[in-house]
């Protein structure tokens, strides 16, 4: 199954005051952490959706395996970058069978938590595969190309987990440990710091 990866970076981090993207985390950015563990799975492409500080962010993470999309919509929401990165996925990937859809700030994300995904996949049939963590269902998240044009269609702040709610039946859960932990405010980022 040929799967890529999307990962969304494209906010402005308005209650943290500068980008989280940036934000050093045992020696590396949490988009770099992101970016890393997506590297070390077989998902090809690697798509990250940029928006707010997108040159300042996509100067500090070249990488030649790494497809920068710039999402000039971005203030509309969560939605425009999973318009703008799947979009950009099928038209350069006619072949691609799934996507995983990632954020910047799950800084425990591990090569492992995409894996599971495809895995469970293989195992359940379900054609959406969400992680689990803190009594809720959230990313990274898989989904086959049954629901692409589902996500083509999301608009201003949702994101993905609309169609999780909307098709209950077809999704399936994988663990992921501290997956509860993102950074939205100085607060998360000095407990995540304070834990290293």
């Amino acid at each position: 199954m040929k799967t890529g990866i999307i990962i969304l970076a494209a906010g402005s981090s308005s209650r943290l005051g500068r980008p989280k993207q940036l934000l050093d985390y045992k020696g590396k950015t949490l988009l770099q952490t992101v970016i890393n563990e997506a590297l070390e799975t077989h998902c090809k492409p690697i798509i990250v959706v940029l928006g707010a500080n997108a040159k300042e962010i996509a100067r500090q993470h070249q990488h030649d395996q790494v497809n920068f999309v710039i999402n000039e919509s971005w203030g509309n929401g969560m939605a425009s970058s999973i318009v703008a990165g799947l979009s950009t996925m099928i038209k350069n990937n006619s072949e691609i069978e799934s996507i995983i859809i990632a954020v910047a700030d799950q800084a425990f994300i591990k090569m492992s938590n995409f894996n599971n995904l495809i895995e469970k996949q293989k195992e359940t049939g379900k054609n959406i595969i969400a992680s689990t963590y803190a009594e809720t269902i959230g990313t990274p998240v898989l989904f086959k190309k049954d629901y692409f044009e589902a996500l083509l269609s999301l608009t201003g702040a949702e994101g993905a987990k609309k169609i999780l709610k909307q098709y209950p039946l077809d999704v399936e859960a994988v663990v992921f440990e501290h997956g509860e932990i993102d950074i939205d405010t100085e607060t998360d980022y000095n407990n995540l710091i304070s834990q290293q």
